[in-house]
């Protein structure tokens, strides 16, 4: 779901209305002590260890960016913050004044889906003001260490256009990401969907996932792949036919969510010794529905909507209703190290995660806090809220 279109569709009269109502629930007396006095967006720069290349869908995806963050000040002079974008400036008008026990409740979440642009800012707020971490606010259901996988190994043999560097940039690359304390790698696939003539990009998936397997197994690697919905079910097969002994943490995304060719691959790995191997969807586009219905159904293993475009707040929601159906969740993080943070606050305040997406990044504009990685696995931050700081 595209979130400007979702506010504007809901229109913000849902807002007041949705606000006044929480006032009418349960209060937070701490929270209810502080206004809302103002809210400020800034662009914040960083950058990732490294030029990105393309993937089974999209072109280059570069290395130097911005992001919006949104800051929530209150009249008592505590400040949350977090990434966001700018809504219609009527809905940040009526924000503005109202108690923060009416827009967050430290239980549940953002009391009204049009906050959601505010969800990690009210969060981070909430938290400092509460003296706790934000996964203590959710429960501390989880460890809070969890496995960490790169999600940076992309086509990059294919990089510069005018003179590609091969096949070993990117085990180049697997050894830098494995170097900075990652065990777990996933590695885009789906070369045939359009980069490469079909059976040359089908045989270059192959062979690089077993060049991966071959030359960092006794580094403990463990591999994940991501096709960017790129195959059929005949390729994913012939997929896992071609780089058979070599184990696959999941497998992302073969294809665009459907039952019938979930099934039929799912099916398909569990007679074929493939039945560790998890089947991961929900993260491009999702239908949120549906894919809740597919893991209810035990066709899908893990289901990845985005922390940030699907909400962390509806995570807190959709997470219960997973582990009822004994499905696992990994947000998608990728993008920044932000969601990578917010994320392993989920992992570990709610369980469940059965990896957390790291996207390895820098910051002249952000300390990225307390969060470790060392032998596969982050370890979340204890300092009240998300634990991050804005050094603009």
């Amino acid at each position: 779901m595209k979130r400007r279109n979702f506010i504007h569709s809901t229109g913000i009269a849902a807002l007041a209305a949705g606000v006044s109502r929480a006032a009418e629930t349960t209060e937070h007396a701490t929270l209810a002590d502080h206004t809302v006095r103002d809210i400020e967006f800034k662009e914040v720069r960083f950058h990732w260890p490294r030029l990105v290349g393309k993937n089974a869908r999209l072109d280059v995806h570069g290395q130097h960016h911005r992001l919006t963050v949104a800051i929530v000040h209150t009249d008592r002079g505590a400040t949350g913050w977090g990434s966001g974008w700018r809504p219609d400036a009527g809905i940040v008008d009526l924000v503005k004044g109202r108690r923060l026990s009416d827009l967050i409740d430290p239980a549940s979440g953002i009391l009204n889906p049009q906050l959601h642009f505010l969800d990690f800012a009210l969060h981070d707020l909430a938290g400092i003001i509460l003296d706790q971490p934000v996964y203590q606010m959710l429960g501390a259901k989880g460890p809070k260490e969890n496995r960490l996988y790169s999600g940076m190994i992309y086509f990059d043999e294919l990089e510069p256009p005018d003179h590609p560097s091969g096949l070993d940039k990117v085990i180049e690359n697997c050894a830098w990401d494995l170097d900075y304390g990652y065990r777990q790698l996933k590695v885009k696939i789906g070369r045939s969907g359009k980069w490469y003539p079909h059976d040359k990009g089908l045989a270059t998936d192959i062979e690089i996932v077993k060049r991966i397997q071959e030359t960092f197994q006794d580094r403990g690697v463990e591999i994940l792949v991501d096709a960017n919905d790129a195959y059929s079910v005949d390729d994913a097969i012939a997929f896992l036919k071609g780089i058979e002994g070599v184990p696959l943490f999941w497998f992302e995304e073969p294809f665009r969510e459907d039952r019938e060719k979930t099934k039929q691959l799912r099916d398909w790995m569990h007679a074929n010794g493939r039945e560790k191997t998890l089947v991961a969807d929900g993260e491009a586009n999702p239908d949120p529905a549906f894919c809740l219905e597919l893991a209810q159904e035990h066709i899908l293993d893990a289901v990845l909507h985005d922390t940030q475009s699907y909400g962390f707040s509806a995570w807190r929601k959709l997470m219960p209703k997973l582990i009822a159906c004994d499905t696992f969740a990994s947000p998608h993080a990728w993008g920044d190290r932000f969601k990578t943070n917010y994320t392993a606050h989920l992992a570990a305040g709610l369980g469940n995660c059965c990896t957390i997406e790291g996207v390895t990044c820098e910051s002249e504009d952000v300390d990225f806090g307390d969060y470790p990685l060392k032998d596969g696995k982050i370890t979340v931050s204890d300092a009240p809220g998300f634990g991050m700081k804005l050094r603009v």
